[in-house]
C-alpha cells in the first residue's frame, strides 16, 4: 500500500507533466470535439511509416559506443530485422520498413554503407538526423555546413531522393533532442533560422513531431501542414497552413506529425491522469491494437481526403533497451493482428518510408485518388533506382485524379 505522502508526491509529478504540456491541450480538446464527426464512411487506407532515430553509437552513459560495438549492433540489426518483418506484407505486398534517420554528426562511411546495403535489399531508406547545440549553441553557418556535407555523403551512397527530376538531393529530417528550429529554449540547437537552412539545403519534410512531453512540443498537433510564419524566425512551425486537396504545397519543409493523444484507459489508482500517447514505440510501450485505435482517432489527413489516414510512428531502433520492441515478439504479434483486422474489417494497410509518405501526401494535395499505394514514387524519386521493395504483387490500377 502506498502512503498518503507517496500518493500525494505521485499525483504532483503526474499533474506537473500535464501542466507542462498545457500548450497543446486546447488544440487537443478542439480536435476531439470536431474530428469525431469527420471519420470517413468509405474504406480506410492506413498509411504507416516508422521514423527511426537510428543511432548505432547510443549508450546511456554520456559517451558513444566504440566503433566495433556500433558495427556489431548494425550487423545484428541487418540480420534480425528481415526475419521479423519478412512474413508480414501490406495491401501492396510490401513489408514494414523503417526510415533510418542517421545522425549527421556521427557519420562513418563504413557503417552507413552497411546500412545502405540493407536498404538496397528493400528494408528501408536512410534520411538525416542531427544532434547539435548540446554543449553550447550551434551557429547557422556550422549547421548549414554539416547538413550539406552529410546530404552529399548520403547521396554518394545512393541514398536520399530527387524532386521532379532536379539534380539537387532532397531529404527528410528529424531533429535530435526534439529542438527543431530552436524550440527548446535555446538548448540542443541555438539556431533561430534553422527551418530556413533546412529549406535551403533540400529538406522536403520534417518528421520530428510529436515531442510531448518534451517542452519543444508546439501547440499545433495531429496535422500535416506548411509553416505559416517566416522560416528565418525561431519555431516557425508553431503555426501552419493545413495541407488540402486541390492546393499544391509551396513552403518546404512540410511538417509531418505523428499522433498525439491522451489515453484515458490507463487511469488507475497508480496513474491518476491520462497517459500521453505520443506514437513512440518502446519496449515498455510496444505497438498494440488499442494504441492503433488512438492513432486512427488522431485523424491525421490531407483535408478533403479523409479516407487516407497518415500514421507516423517513431522509435530508437538501436537503443539497447528497445531491441525487444523492434525485432521481437511484440511487433510481430502487432503486425499479425493488424493485417488480420484489415482483412476482416475491409480496410487497407500501406507500409511506407518517409519519402513514400510525403509522395502520397503530395498526390492527395494534387487531387489524386484511388489506392494511395500507387503514389509511393509520385514526385520524390529515390536516387538509387532499382531497389528491391519485397512486393509479392504489383498495384494494377492506374493513377486517377479527382477534381478539386
Amino acid at each position: 500500500m502506498l502512503s498518503s505522502l507517496q500518493i500525494t508526491t505521485k499525483m504532483q509529478a503526474q499533474l506537473h507533466k500535464i501542466c507542462s504540456n498545457i500548450g497543446w491541450l486546447p488544440a487537443y480538446i478542439w480536435q476531439r470535439a470536431t474530428r469525431n464527426w469527420m471519420m470517413p464512411t468509405s474504406p480506410l487506407h492506413l498509411i504507416i511509416a516508422i521514423a527511426d532515430h537510428f543511432e548505432p553509437s547510443m549508450t546511456h552513459e554520456f559517451r558513444y559506443a566504440d566503433l566495433r560495438e556500433q558495427e556489431r549492433r548494425l550487423i545484428a540489426w541487418c540480420r534480425d530485422y528481415p526475419r521479423m518483418a519478412g512474413p508480414w506484407v501490406d495491401s501492396d505486398g510490401c513489408c514494414l520498413r523503417h526510415t533510418y534517420f542517421y545522425p549527421a554528426e556521427q557519420y562513418n562511411g563504413d557503417l552507413v554503407e552497411l546500412l545502405a546495403e540493407h536498404c538496397r535489399e528493400g528494408w528501408g531508406e536512410i534520411e538525416i538526423h542531427l544532434h547539435h547545440g548540446v554543449d553550447e549553441r550551434d551557429t547557422a553557418e556550422n549547421t548549414e555546413r554539416v547538413l550539406l556535407e552529410f546530404r552529399d555523403y548520403l547521396a554518394a551512397h545512393g541514398c536520399l531522393a530527387r524532386l521532379d527530376g532536379e539534380e539537387r538531393p532532397r531529404y527528410a529530417f528529424v531533429h535530435g533532442n526534439w529542438a527543431l528550429a530552436n524550440s527548446a529554449g535555446g538548448q540542443f540547437c541555438g539556431v533561430d533560422k534553422e527551418m530556413e537552412i533546412l529549406a535551403q539545403t533540400g529538406c522536403y519534410a520534417d518528421f520530428t513531431l510529436p515531442s510531448a512531453p518534451h517542452p519543444a512540443q508546439v501547440a499545433k498537433i495531429n496535422s500535416l501542414y506548411e509553416c505559416a510564419l517566416p522560416l528565418h524566425e525561431p519555431i516557425p512551425h508553431r503555426r501552419g497552413r493545413h495541407l488540402i486537396v486541390g492546393r499544391r504545397p509551396e513552403v518546404f519543409p512540410l511538417i509531418v506529425q505523428g499522433p498525439l493523444m491522451l489515453d484515458f484507459s490507463r487511469v488507475s489508482r497508480e496513474a491518476y491522469f491520462p497517459h500521453i500517447e505520443n506514437s513512440e514505440i518502446t519496449a515498455k510501450n510496444p505497438p498494440t491494437m488499442d494504441r492503433l485505435q488512438l492513432w486512427k482517432r488522431a485523424a491525421i489527413t490531407v483535408a478533403g481526403r479523409p479516407d487516407w489516414l497518415f500514421i507516423k510512428l517513431h522509435c530508437h531502433g538501436l537503443d539497447p533497451r528497445e531491441q525487444a520492441a523492434m525485432t521481437g515478439a511484440s511487433i510481430s504479434n502487432f503486425l499479425r493482428h493488424l493485417l488480420m483486422s484489415a482483412k476482416n474489417r475491409n480496410y487497407q494497410v500501406h507500409f511506407v518510408t518517409a519519402r513514400e509518405m510525403v509522395n502520397i501526401i503530395l498526390a492527395a494535395c494534387e487531387g489524386y485518388n484511388g489506392d494511395p499505394g500507387q503514389y509511393r514514387n509520385h514526385r520524390l524519386k529515390a536516387i538509387r533506382s532499382g531497389m528491391k521493395t519485397h512486393r509479392n504483387h504489383s498495384v494494377g490500377s492506374s493513377p486517377t485524379r479527382q477534381e478539386p
